[in-house]
């Protein structure tokens, strides 16, 4: 049975607070390292130099992840050139447990946090023991019980990006998390494609993974520039995850798909304003409208000279700028009343000018 949070907490990880109206966003280095650890530690700096509040790779065993002779996805076959299968591809980008274990002490140091996606129950023990205060499930494993109970089982947070995967896959996998008492889950729309295309994207179904599963929801773009991580906001994402690359000419099969240093910084600040923009959701004028509305509203005024004690009508109430007297929508009030004083012509009406 599955078992929905009656309300959407707020998560929090490390100083970080996920909740609406505040946007987590992941630079995912994921394998565009290369396999170089100098690679890694260099996208760690540009990562925290753009804004983002962590940095993301993925830790794997290729004997683990995939068999020998496995194909390769179209996209890895334009990028891996002389490579042929899943397997060589995979073993080439493969970072050691102690390469992982200096990243994390580097993004410690640096001051952003470190994330990781497991792709198999052997690392995700490591980085259990390495203590990351958040896993990510990527799409792929979304169906991959034993792994998504391992890292349940921790207690902390998990994002998940939902690619390839239907309402019935998401079900599965969030039983597989409550089962282990785990409910501290952001569910993230994304597109696996690479790139995906962005009339692919359908982003309303942000909105329908957070109605249906009552979890915190946001993006894992892969889609050329940043115009769907900014949309995502005005959809109430609370992550944003986006890969980044030191430079999309390098070899490599996600390169392609990323954005350079100068374009995630724009996304960072893009985001940055979009979220700023959202507000409380409250409708109210702002100090600065107040004034404005004093010379761009409205006021009753009279339209000739009116006597003491001649009747208002029509005819010589007019509604004309400035707004500093009385509401136009009290005209209906005034209609056939006398007037109080002598009332010259282009005054503005105020109540005691009403007997």
């Amino acid at each position: 049975m599955l078992l929905i949070p009656m309300v959407i907490q707020p998560i929090k990880i490390e100083n970080k607070e996920l909740k609406s109206g505040q946007v987590f966003i992941i630079a995912e280095a994921g394998i565009n390292h290369n396999g170089d650890l100098d690679i890694a530690t260099k996208l760690i700096n540009e990562a925290k130099k753009s804004g983002a509040d962590a940095v993301k790779f993925q830790t794997y065993k290729t004997e683990n992840l995939v068999i020998k002779d496995a194909p390769l996805a179209k996209y890895q076959k334009v990028e891996a050139a002389k490579i042929e299968d899943q397997f060589k591809l995979l073993k080439k980008y493969e970072l050691s447990f102690s390469d992982f274990e200096y990243l994390k002490e580097y993004c410690d140091e640096k001051g952003i946090i470190f994330l990781s996606s497991p792709f198999d129950v052997e690392s995700a023990k490591f980085l259990s023991q390495l203590n990351v205060s958040a896993y990510k499930i990527p799409s792929g494993e979304i169906i991959n019980p034993p792994l998504l109970k391992q890292v349940a089982k921790t207690g902390k947070p998990i994002i998940m990006s939902t690619g390839m995967a239907n309402l019935c896959d998401i079900e599965y996998a969030l039983n597989c998390f409550y089962s282990e008492r785990n409910s501290k889950i952001i569910l993230l729309h994304c597109v696996s494609n690479y790139p995906a295309r962005v009339e692919d994207y359908n982003l309303k179904s942000i909105d329908t993974l957070r109605k249906t599963f009552g979890h915190l929801t946001g993006i894992s773009d892969h889609s050329p520039g940043y115009i769907i991580p900014v949309m995502s906001v005005a959809l109430d994402s609370v992550v944003v995850e986006k890969h980044l690359t030191l430079d999309k000419s390098m070899e490599g099969p996600d390169h392609k798909a990323s954005l350079d240093l100068h374009e995630f910084k724009e996304m960072v600040e893009a985001v940055r304003l979009a979220e700023q923009a959202l507000g409380s959701g409250i409708k109210k004028p702002i100090p600065s409208e107040l004034e404005i509305s004093k010379v761009a509203r409205k006021s009753l005024t009279s339209s000739m000279d009116i006597s003491k004690g001649e009747y208002f009508t029509y005819d010589n109430i007019s509604i004309r700028r400035p707004g500093f007297g009385m509401e136009p929508k009290n005209i209906e009030l005034i209609i056939g009343k006398k007037a109080s004083k002598d009332i010259p012509k282009d005054s503005l009406i105020t109540w005691d000018m009403v007997e």
